[in-house]
């Protein structure tokens, strides 16, 4: 049975696979499973709801209320805020739970839904796994006074404003930033905190009308900030993605400044203020080689996990350390948020370059990228991956290869039907011949069985 949680929520096209019968008994389980403390303390459950402002997200966040509110719980109604947002507000109100509607960096016609715990933390996996059971009892029906009510949460935005300009160690005045709110969650909060700040602020991406969300724009698409940022002379340009936990950079010459630059340089930043506990930084699997070998130079580990943002809090939170993220732009700040926060994240680049006085290419200059070559292998069997001995024997091969000057990755993918085949080297040539050979070894050994009819 394949299980309804990905890596990130509840993830599909929306009134097909992500539909209002499967938000409300989504929500009706949420409740029956979060709500649990606080009925047994004699009171009623309070949950904090959000979106992005994709179309289909008014009816599924109508659902979602509806769910909940018909079990018993009280919902807030942020309306439309980024992920992180909501991820704060939980915590700030002393919410039980919340739920946020995004599908993050997919196009508009898909829709997700993301179940934050209270204190705003991802679910672990068996607390997911409850919920998914509990799709299968009766749903809690209370009648009268027990109903839930549907508020709307009137200063949602402007306490994570606040929250936001709290945490930073130095103004950004002097800066000129572009910002590419990729016509999602953040088109509104974004120029404001940015400006708040400091920066002369240039917008692009803001602009949602339901349909646009990261089409051509945001963190997946940076060529057009790429350009925004020569043609106005900018110093920086900060992208986000739809729901907008994500952060990307552009310096002044319009090259991209990765996830894994943007850590190396928060990285070095908090380890000279004393802020970087353990000396340690999270990242997942797939960052890339250069940030080990920057890290190392500068004394600081770094701490491998799987990938997605939650096995990085989770990481962050067991060893309590303050720093962690991913390649794609999620960075987990850890003494301001409890997930990837792309205001946050850009906010703390640009005061590095303020106080530093050097300029942010110069700040990404610590780590050398390698190259690396990504190639999605569709059609084969995810399940065998792991345990089948020729893809075994290949990439030990691959490994010898390229001994220190590089690495191999095979990965099922936990939001898509595909295997990952991700190879690093010294070259980019090396890097595309070894990964070819690897994707041959792929699609021969975990080749999907199909049956003929006669």
């Amino acid at each position: 049975m394949v299980r309804l949680f990905g890596t990130d929520g509840v993830r599909g096209l929306a009134n097909r696979e992500v539909t209002p019968e499967l938000a409300l008994s989504l929500a009706q389980a949420a409740a029956h499973v979060l709500g649990d403390g606080p009925r047994a303390a004699g009171r009623r459950p309070f949950a904090v709801l959000a979106r992005d402002p994709r179309v289909s997200g008014e009816f599924i966040s109508a659902a979602v209320a509806a769910g909940l509110a018909g079990s018993g719980v009280d919902v807030y109604d942020a309306g439309v805020i980024p992920t992180p947002a909501a991820a704060f507000l939980i915590a700030d109100i002393g919410a039980d739970f919340g739920v946020m509607i995004s599908a993050s960096h997919n196009p508009a016609p898909d829709n997700g839904i993301k179940i934050f715990a209270a204190g705003g933390t991802k679910l672990p996996d068996e607390v997911e796994d409850r919920i998914e059971a509990a799709m299968q009892r009766p749903p809690l029906a209370p009648t009268g006074a027990g109903v839930g009510r549907i508020r709307r949460f009137a200063d949602a935005e402007d306490r994570y404003v606040v929250h936001l300009i709290e945490t930073l160690p130095h103004r950004l005045d002097g800066l000129k930033v572009v910002l590419d709110c990729a016509n999602g969650a953040a088109a509104g909060v974004s120029p404001e905190v940015f400006s708040l700040a400091g920066a002369e602020v240039v917008v692009m991406g803001n602009d949602p009308n339901g349909i646009n969300i990261n089409d051509g724009v945001g963190s997946t698409h940076l060529a057009g900030l790429a350009a925004a940022v020569l043609e106005h002379g900018a110093d920086a340009g900060i992208a986000h993605d739809g729901d907008a936990d994500r952060c990307l950079a552009v310096d002044a010459e319009g090259r991209v400044v990765d996830g894994d630059q943007i850590m190396a340089i928060l990285a070095t930043a908090m380890q000279a203020r004393g802020a970087l506990r353990g000396d340690t930084l999270v990242a997942t699997v797939m960052s890339n080689l250069g940030l080990h070998r920057a890290m190392r130079e500068r004394g600081i580990e770094v701490l491998a996990t799987k990938v997605g943002d939650r096995y990085v809090l989770e990481a962050l939170g067991e060893q309590n350390l303050s720093l962690g993220g991913e390649q794609s732009g999620h960075v987990i700040m850890a003494d301001h948020a409890t997930t990837g926060d792309g205001l946050l994240t850009g906010l703390h680049l640009l005061a590095e370059v303020a106080h530093s006085g050097r300029t942010l290419a110069e700040l990404a200059s610590i780590v050398t990228v390698y190259p690396q070559v990504l190639v999605a292998v569709r059609d084969v069997d995810r399940a065998r991956v792991d345990s089948d001995e020729g893809v075994i024997e290949a990439v030990a091969a691959a490994e010898a290869e390229l001994g220190e000057s590089g690495r191999v990755l095979l990965r099922p993918s936990g939001t898509e039907p595909v295997v990952r085949v991700m190879v690093e080297a010294a070259d980019h040539g090396t890097a595309e011949a070894i990964a070819a050979r690897l994707v041959e070894v792929v699609r021969e050994r975990l080749a999907l069985q199909t049956t003929s009819t006669p």
